[in-house]
C-alpha cells in the first residue's frame, strides 16, 4: 500500500473518530468557545497526527514492541482467491476510484473558488455605509444578512433599527473572531475527504457552533431572546446575494432557537474537554505502533508464484524440511530479546532482487498439492538472529500442509542474511515473507499467464510419460518461437542453442519471467524475458 494512501486513510480514521468523541462529550453543552477549540483541534490534529514520528521511542518500549508484533500477524490480508472475471473487474474498480476520487476533488475545488469569487465580486459591487459606526456592504439586489472575513452584507430597507441593531451585533461576531478562517479550513479539508462522510459532519458542527456563538454573544449584550428568535424566523424566507453561489451563511433555525432556550452547561463540565488530550495521544501512539508493525511484516516483494498444471504429473512425496544452516562460531548465542524493527533491517546478501531471484529459482510447487487444488498465500514469520542465520520459521498463516511445508523449506534453506542493527550492534529480528501459490490453468495458457506483469510461472514436470515428453517439447519451442530470451539453466546463463539440445525427460521445472520482475533481478538481459529451467537431481 503506498505511502500516501495509508496517510490519507488515517486522516480520515481520525476525523471519524473525533466526530464520534464529539457527539458523545459535547454535542449537548453550551460552551461554544471551547466547542470551537476543540473542533479545530480535530482537524488539525487529523492531518498532523499520522506525521508524528515516535518509531524509535516505540522500538525501545518492549510492551509496545510485543503490540507491534501482534498487530503485525493480525492486519495480514486474508487469503482470496478469485476466478479470472473476478480478478478482471477487481482490476478496473482499482482503476477508476482514483478517477473518481480526484474528479470530485477538482469539482468541489472549482465550486469553491467560484464561491470565493462571487463574494468578491459582490463586495465590489456593494455600497459602502457605515450603520451605528460599523462599516457594511449594502448590496444593489435586496438580499438576507450575512459576513465574509471584515465585510458585512445588510440590507437595510429589508429590517427595522431594532433587527438591524440585533444582525450587526451577531455578524460583528463572526467578524471580530475570525469565524470564517473555520470556514475556510472545513470547507478545504471537506474537498480533500470529501468521500468521507464524517467529514460533511464535522463540517455542518463547526459552521453550526459559529452561528451558537454569533447568537449567543446577541442574546448577553442585552437583546431580548424571543424577539431575536422571533425576528431569525422572519429571516427564514429571504436569501442572501452570494447563496446561489455559495453556503457560507447557514441559518439552522430550529438548532439555534434549541440552543438559545438551553440551560447553561456548570462550569465543571469543561474538565470533559481534558479527555481530548489522551485521545490526541492515543492516535498517535497507535499510528506508529501501525507504522512499526508495517516495517516488521513488509515483503521485500509479493512473489506471485503460478503453476500451470499438468495432469499426468506423477505423486512424490512431501517436501520435508531441510536443516537450517549450522553457525560455525564455538558458542551459541545467550537467549536474548528478538526486535520487530530496528535502525538497520536485516538484508539479504544482494538486496532484494537477489531474495526474489532464490525464491523463484528454488521454490517447488508440491504436486499433490497441484492434484488437490490448494492455492492461496503463506506468511512465513522467521528470526534472523545477531550472526545473520536464519531460525525458527514459523507459518502465521496457513494454506495447507503441502503449502506450509515448501514455505517452511524454503526459508529454511537460505543463505546467512546480514543481521540487523540496533544502536551500532547487531541484533536478532524477526522477518515476514509472504508466498503466493496459484493453479492458473493448462500449458495451452502460458503465453496469456506470463503476458501480465510481474507474473512468474512454475511449469512443474518430471514424468517419464510420452504425452508428458511431448507436452515438455512444445513448451520450449514455444518458448524459442518468441524473441529470444534469457537462459538460466541450474543458475548458470545459457545460448539458445543449448536450450534446444535440452532432453525434456530431464526437465524438473521452468520459470517464466516476464517484464518488470525479469528486468528487476536481470538487468536489461532480462527485457525479452527470463526461462528458470531446473533439471532433476
Amino acid at each position: 500500500m503506498a505511502t500516501e494512501l495509508i496517510y490519507f486513510l488515517k486522516i480520515n480514521i481520525g476525523i471519524a473518530l473525533f466526530y464520534a468523541f464529539y457527539r458523545l462529550f459535547f454535542y449537548r453543552d453550551t460552551f461554544f468557545q471551547w466547542r470551537r477549540y476543540a473542533l479545530l483541534s480535530f482537524l488539525v490534529i487529523s492531518l498532523f497526527y499520522p506525521l508524528m514520528n515516535i518509531q524509535d521511542w516505540v522500538k525501545e518500549q518492549e510492551p509496545i514492541n510485543q503490540i507491534a508484533t501482534i498487530y503485525a500477524q493480525t492486519i495480514l490480508p486474508d487469503i482470496v482467491i478469485k476466478p479470472d472475471n473476478s480478478d478482471k473487474w477487481t482490476e478496473i474498480i482499482t482503476n477508476i476510484v482514483p478517477y473518481v476520487y480526484y474528479s470530485g476533488v477538482i469539482l468541489l475545488f472549482m465550486r469553491f473558488i467560484v464561491q470565493l469569487f462571487s463574494i468578491c465580486i459582490l463586495a465590489l459591487r456593494s455600497k459602502r455605509a457605515k450603520i451605528n459606526g460599523i462599516t457594511v456592504r449594502i448590496p444593489v439586489k435586496a438580499s438576507a444578512p450575512f459576513s465574509f472575513f471584515r465585510w458585512i452584507f445588510i440590507s437595510p430597507e429589508l429590517h427595522t433599527e431594532k433587527e438591524a441593531k440585533e444582525i450587526l451585533v451577531h455578524e460583528e461576531t463572526h467578524v471580530e473572531q475570525m469565524h470564517s478562517i473555520d470556514v475556510i479550513l472545513s470547507e478545504i479539508i471537506t474537498i480533500l475527504c470529501w468521500i468521507n462522510p464524517f467529514v460533511w459532519l464535522l463540517k455542518r458542527e463547526i459552521r453550526n457552533n459559529l452561528e451558537y456563538m454569533a447568537d449567543d454573544n446577541v442574546i448577553l449584550s442585552g437583546h431580548d431572546t424571543k424577539s431575536y428568535q422571533y425576528h431569525l424566523l422572519g429571516l427564514a424566507n429571504q436569501k442572501a446575494a452570494a447563496n446561489l453561489y455559495n453556503s457560507f451563511n447557514v441559518l439552522p433555525l430550529k438548532n439555534r432557537i434549541t440552543m438559545m432556550n438551553k440551560k447553561r452547561t456548570k462550569n465543571i463540565g469543561k474538565t470533559k474537554y481534558a479527555i481530548f488530550i489522551p485521545l490526541a495521544v492515543l492516535l498517535m501512539l497507535v499510528s506508529n505502533i501501525e507504522a512499526v508493525a508495517r516495517v516488521t511484516s513488509k515483503l521485500t516483494k509479493d512473489l506471485d508464484v503460478s503453476l500451470t498444471k499438468n495432469e499426468s504429473a506423477p505423486e512424490t512425496a512431501s517436501y520435508a524440511l531441510a536443516p537450517i544452516t549450522q553457525e560455525t562460531d564455538s558458542a551459541k548465542p545467550k537467549k536474548s530479546n528478538i526486535y520487530t524493527a530496528v535502525e538497520e533491517m536485516p538484508r539479504y546478501p544482494g538486496g532484494e532482487q537477489a531474495l526474489l531471484k532464490y525464491i523463484v529459482t528454488n521454490l517447488k510447487y508440491p504436486v499433490e498439492a497441484q492434484k488437490a487444488k490448494e492455492e492461496g498465500k503463506v506468511y512465513i514469520r522467521f528470526t534472523v538472529n545477531e550472526n545473520g542465520y536464519v531460525k525458527d520459521p514459523t507459518v502465521l498463516r496457513s494454506v495447507s500442509p503441502l503449502l506450509d511445508n515448501e514455505a517452511k523449506r524454503i526459508i529454511s534453506t537460505m543463505p546467512k542474511w546480514i543481521p540487523g542493527k540496533q544502536k551500532g550492534k547487531n541484533v536478532s529480528v524477526y522477518y515476514v515473507i509472504p508466498i503466493l501459490f496459484k493453479l492458473d490453468g493448462s500449458p495451452a495458457n502460458l503465453k496469456r499467464n506470463t503476458s501480465e506483469k510481474n507474473q512468474v510461472t512454475v511449469i512443474g514436470y518430471g514424468a517419464k510419460s510420452d504425452s508428458n515428453i511431448k507436452t515438455s517439447q512444445t513448451t520450449i519451442n514455444e518458448i524459442n518461437s518468441a524473441n529470444p530470451p534469457l537462459y538460466i539453466l541450474d543458475g548458470k546463463e545459457i545460448s539458445g542453442a543449448e536450450m534446444k539440445k535440452l532432453d525434456p525427460n530431464s526437465i524438473q521445472s521452468i520459470n517464466v519471467l516476464k517484464n518488470k520482475a525479469a528486468t528487476d533481478i536481470y538487468g536489461d538481459k532480462g527485457v525479452n524475458g527470463v526461462i528458470l529451467i531446473t533439471l532433476k537431481d
